[in-house]
């Protein structure tokens, strides 16, 4: 899909005549557009850049202010009078072009250390046009990233002890051609004494300056950096690393269990699809509460942040961990073989997410037989997620007017805001949702060739066959069904069209069924909802329909649920409980009493106004489980058991 083109609006004036409510006629002019299209922007064709070899050098040394500062050398043809220069807006893995440009702040340019003006494109605000002197052999970008200082200015990627570079953040490139045929030479000079992790091929490194070996613009945006001054590296085999950030020496003492669960996540994620998709894989991992979330993935590498304790609490944060194979996953599933809409030649072409279902919906699903064959998740927490997933989308009010493709589309139109009613509204379900529809697909097929086939040989077929292969095989939805009809016969373009391109389809917990479990629910907590409580905030979506923090405020209440026909919404905060100061325990008192006839009074406060609302529930605490239904192994039980 080629991006519009600048356009300017040629207008004329025009006359109309209208009546007025008297009756008389009144002048009204109009103007009447005359719409021409330019070349302002190149489309991209795939011939080398002819300048040559793009230098790209990054000072990241300024820890207190936050700044990348970039000097990018750009040759240019003989000849050549005009440049345009794009920043990287529609990025693979972020399904949006929605990229920081507002940070990209200094920005000059030269020739002959002479400055050349520059003009942003009025329509295409990523694109820079540039008139070159007479003679001109090449351009110099100078480049300030301004990065985010705190959560409110968006993701912090510079702290005092880490950082996360991102070279498509600082730095442009030349239009009018494949990102891979664009040659780069990157070197980036870091605070004194850190080490240094990334994907990209043949580090120098000289004092605290590093450079690497050329490479193309493509290779060099899917080749993140993690550095920092405390770090650890482990072997995974597979010709894989595991390289772990930290803001204090103590956080990085794994023990050999867990990094033996990482080892053997490579190992059971290459049975699975059959080959390695890489040369060399380097997981970079960040133990952190300043440095902002992530989890991204790469063809040889993949950024990923969990709490600074995650080695030092592993069982507190096992909820978490499943991050790494979700990512690792995307190896296969979204880099190697990527849905046709979702690949594009440059930054610069709006992606197509239609497929994401099976992009991020099967990486997800993928991710949870992957955490529990490797011992990075039990059984049990497993388990308690797909409870978790499989109870919100049999009760989500929102399934009964937006289908599960439509949410392919919320990179673009949810942005990832807060929603005030997100159980009607809809988010991402493509994940989560998605996983349903594919453990059903799984369930299904084990049922109907009893246990002979399953998801597995998909795997091996649709994403194997290209051992070391780090390119792109794009599919379509008529890819993946011929697949499917390959493992087994059946109808599953009706039974994938009926599940994720129609409104109101069934709850999609048949997967469960036929797995040989049953959705239930009880008075306590599964051990991932556990997790998920464990700093005391209080999720309470199938009793009273709403989540709490941990002193009271609402962060979410479900469309037409028990809070919401009590006029209590996302905002609001719990102040007290049947007239004592609220606390998690004191409510849950309160529900489980109310069974008996108890009552359940909650002082609201919502903006300067105190309210006591009653709220009408008689039906106890409830929290999803999903539980054996079968004797003896079931199909879910194989799923999820080792194959090493």
């Amino acid at each position: 899909m080629i991006a519009l083109l600048a356009a300017s609006a040629l207008a004329s004036p025009a006359v109309a005549q209208t009546q007025t409510q008297s009756g008389a006629e009144a002048v009204r002019s109009l103007p009447a557009a005359g719409l021409t299209l330019s070349q302002a922007v190149p489309n991209p064709v795939d011939t080398p850049f002819p300048g040559g070899t793009i230098k790209i050098d990054v000072d990241a040394t300024d820890l207190a202010r936050g700044l990348f500062r970039t000097t990018e050398t750009i040759p240019v043809a003989a000849g050549t009078d005009k440049l345009t220069l794009l920043y990287p807006q529609w990025l693979p893995g972020r399904h949006a072009g929605l990229a920081k440009i507002r940070n990209l702040t200094g920005i000059r340019f030269t020739v002959d250390g002479k400055d050349v003006a520059w003009e942003r494109d009025p329509v295409e605000v990523y694109a820079f046009h540039l008139d070159l002197p007479a003679g001109a052999s090449e351009v110099v970008a100078h480049l300030v990233y301004t990065s985010a200082l705190r959560s409110s200015e968006g993701r912090v990627v510079m702290t005092p002890e880490m950082m996360n570079l991102k070279f498509e953040e600082m730095t442009l490139y030349p239009a009018g051609h494949y990102v891979r045929r664009i040659a780069v030479k990157p070197t980036v000079t870091f605070p004194a004494g850190w080490d240094v992790a990334t994907a990209l091929d043949g580090m120098a490194r000289s004092g605290d300056t590093v450079t690497w070996a050329q490479t193309d613009y493509q290779t060099l945006v899917d080749s993140p950096i993690f550095a920092g001054e405390h770090h650890r590296e482990w072997d995974l085999g597979h010709d894989a690393q595991l390289q772990v950030f930290a803001h204090s020496p103590e956080y990085l003492d794994a023990t050999d269990e867990q990094i033996g669960s990482v080892r053997a996540l490579m190992d059971e994620a290459v049975i699975l699809f059959g080959n390695q998709q890489w040369d060399h894989y380097d997981f970079l991992l960040g133990l952190t509460d300043t440095l902002g979330g992530i989890g991204l993935e790469h063809h040889r590498s993949s950024e990923n942040t969990l709490p600074p304790d995650t080695f030092e609490d592993w069982e507190k944060n096992e909820y978490r961990v499943d991050l790494l194979p979700h990512e690792l996953t995307h190896s296969w599933n979204g880099k190697f073989r990527r849905p046709v809409g979702s690949w594009t030649p440059d930054y610069r072409q709006p992606m197509q997410n239609e497929l994401l279902w099976v992009y991020e919906g099967q990486t997800q699903y993928w991710d949870l037989p992957l955490s529990a064959r490797s011992g990075m998740q039990s059984k049990e927490m497993v388990l308690g997620e797909i409870a978790r997933s499989a109870a919100e989308y049999a009760s989500e009010p929102g399934r009964s007017w937006r289908s599960l493709v439509d949410t392919t589309n919320d990179p673009q139109v949810g942005q990832r805001a807060s929603k005030p009613y997100y159980s009607y509204a809809r988010g991402e379900e493509y994940y989560n949702e998605g996983a349903l529809v594919w453990l059903e697909a799984d369930m299904l097929i084990r049922s109907e060739t009893n246990g002979r086939k399953s998801l597995d040989d998909f795997a091996k077929l649709f994403f194997g066959g290209h051992p070391g292969d780090w390119g792109e095989i794009t599919y379509d939805f008529d890819d993946v069904v011929e697949t499917l009809n390959t493992i087994h016969p059946h109808d599953w373009a009706t039974f994938l069209r009926e599940r994720v391109y129609a409104a109101g389809a069934p709850a999609p917990i048949k997967g469960i069924e036929l797995g040989g479990y049953k959705l239930v629910f009880k008075e306590e907590p599964n051990p991932f909802d556990k997790s998920l409580m464990a700093k005391g905030a209080l999720r309470l979506e199938h009793s009273l329909g709403m989540v709490l923090s941990e002193t009271g405020a609402v962060t979410s209440v479900i469309w037409d649920g028990v809070a919401f026909k009590a006029g209590i919404v996302s905002g609001a905060e719990i102040v007290a409980v049947n007239g004592e100061e609220y606390s998690a325990d004191k409510l849950k008192k309160a529900i489980t009493a109310a069974k008996a006839g108890g009552s359940i009074d909650l002082l609201v406060k919502r903006g300067g106004r105190y309210t006591t609302v009653p709220v009408a529930y008689d039906g106890g605490l409830r929290w999803p489980w999903i539980e054996k239904a079968v004797k003896g192994k079931a199909h879910i039980d194989r799923w999820l058991e080792p194959r090493r």
